[in-house]
């Protein structure tokens, strides 16, 4: 039952409670705002303020069920944020959102006015500090995509506040990250989804299944192409940060440094050819087309034992990601996966299986090609391995999960083993040399100093 609505109080409106089930929200281990500020901020001097959904803020929510309704918040209103907004703000009515938040506040404002435009209403609210968003109070679901750097602090405190997340690939900028957002996420009982969505098109899935049931026999190597790499890097010019924009803030646990122009004017899309984070082109797409390959193969959560590569640097100029890279990683089955830039590869982009009766290989644009054309049109059998596929598309997958506390297409775990793989591969490349991995302990073995590459230190006051 409800509990009467005072001046401090707080409604949960959605799916708390209604969804849920066993989760941290339930009545014998309450999670309060002010627990989560201590934990997450408060040093920061932030102070929690009670919300209460009005109902103009539903626009025109009128035919959605209150106890249908998701009250979903947006953490970073860029290319990406803004798109994952605008399928869920108009594909999914059951989705009602209610806040947006990013470092930029002309970004924020515009991702707001359209949230407005389509409820009929100026009830959006916008933030600069992720933490004033969650701490809320009345969020079920938060989508957010930041620069690779920030997902594991937010997506941490997001679960510690038990919000279900939609969040981009890669999972985390390190190994550690990823694992730690792992943790979370199973600790706090909270959905995530990750936008690895190739696992929710046709060609990707189709591709999977053959593969996983044998259709090309024993798979004993596997090409992964991604993009070419980075760019020329432009020369370090500081500039003045502009009005509107919180560079601290962008910056949050990575290194300090002036601001300037990346590249294209601003820090907004260039940020993923310097380390401080990202990984380039290789942890970029690492998650959807090594991730492809894993699923094909079911190795889904484990690794590879041995990677060894090598990739080519910029030497002077801000951008220190490879603009070319490749290499090989070993699994305990005698598997072997090379991963490089599409143009050193013969297929290019996407994914190819090599086994005993041929190839399947698989890429965007509905690119799905065999040795033989008769292995596309088998048809997988009953009795055999079928892979999960979501008639709802990726996002409507999310909702789905949201309401039955199910399994989603791309859980955190399985994103954290995919970009691994890519992470490996950095370190390998960048130390020049052989390095050997535990997948079950998540080590590097016998060698200190690649090990101390698995996580890094974060800018104070940020910390896992």
């Amino acid at each position: 039952m409800m509990k009467p609505l005072t001046e401090c109080s707080v409604i949960r409106i959605g799916v708390h409670g209604r969804f849920k089930g066993k989760s941290i929200m339930k009545e014998s281990k309450p999670f309060s705002r002010r627990e989560f500020l201590k934990t997450c901020g408060a040093a920061a001097g932030l102070v929690a303020f009670p919300y209460v959904i009005r109902p103009s803020a539903l626009g025109k929510f009128g035919t959605v069920a209150p106890s249908n309704r998701i009250a979903m918040g947006v953490i970073g209103c860029g290319a990406m944020g803004t798109g994952n907004a605008q399928t869920f703000l108009y594909n999914f009515p059951q989705v009602q959102f209610v806040a947006v938040c990013d470092v930029d506040l002309r970004r924020a404002r515009t991702l707001k006015e359209e949230i407005d435009r389509k409820y009929g209403n100026e009830d959006c609210v916008v933030y600069s500090d992720f933490r004033r968003l969650i701490a809320r109070g009345d969020l079920d679901a938060v989508c957010h995509a930041v620069p690779d750097h920030w997902h594991a602090p937010i997506s941490i405190a997001c679960a510690q506040a038990g919000l279900d997340m939609y969040g981009e690939k890669p999972l985390a900028r390190t190994i550690q990250e990823g694992r730690a957002i792992c943790e979370a996420v199973r600790r706090y009982e909270v959905i995530w989804q990750t936008g690895s969505w190739q696992r929710s098109l046709a060609n990707f899935h189709r591709a999977c299944e053959l593969v996983r049931n044998g259709r090309i026999g024993k798979v004993s190597y596997v090409e992964v192409g991604l993009p070419d790499g980075n760019p020329n890097s432009p020369s370090f010019r500081p500039l003045p940060v502009p009005n509107g924009f919180d560079y601290e803030m962008w910056l949050g646990p990575a290194p300090w440094r002036p601001y300037q122009d990346f590249g294209h004017g601003g820090v907004h899309w260039d940020w993923r050819w310097i380390m401080d984070y990202s990984g380039g082109q290789l942890t970029d797409w690492a998650g959807h087309h090594i991730d492809i390959a894993h699923w094909g193969l079911g190795l889904d959560l484990t690794g590879p034992c041995e990677v060894e590569g090598q990739g080519k640097y910029y030497q002077d100029g801000i951008y220190d990601t490879p603009y070319e890279y490749e290499f090989v990683c070993r699994y305990e089955n005698g598997l072997q996966m090379k991963v490089a830039n599409a143009s050193r590869l013969p297929k290019g982009m996407g994914t190819t299986w090599y086994g005993e009766h041929g190839w399947i290989h698989v890429d965007r644009g509905d690119v799905l090609e065999a040795s033989n054309p008769k292995i596309l049109r088998e048809k997988i059998g009953p009795n055999e391995t079928r892979l999960f596929f979501s008639p709802s598309g990726h996002h409507g997958n999310f909702i789905d999960c949201i309401k039955s506390r199910g399994r989603t297409a791309a859980p955190a775990e399985v994103a954290h083993r995919s970009i691994t793989v890519g992470l490996l591969g950095e370190i390998a490349m960048l130390l020049g040399r052989k390095i050997k991995w535990d997948p079950k302990t998540e080590t590097i073995l016998n060698d200190p100093q690649a090990s101390r590459m698995l996580g890094r230190s974060m800018r104070s006051p940020w910390h896992l």
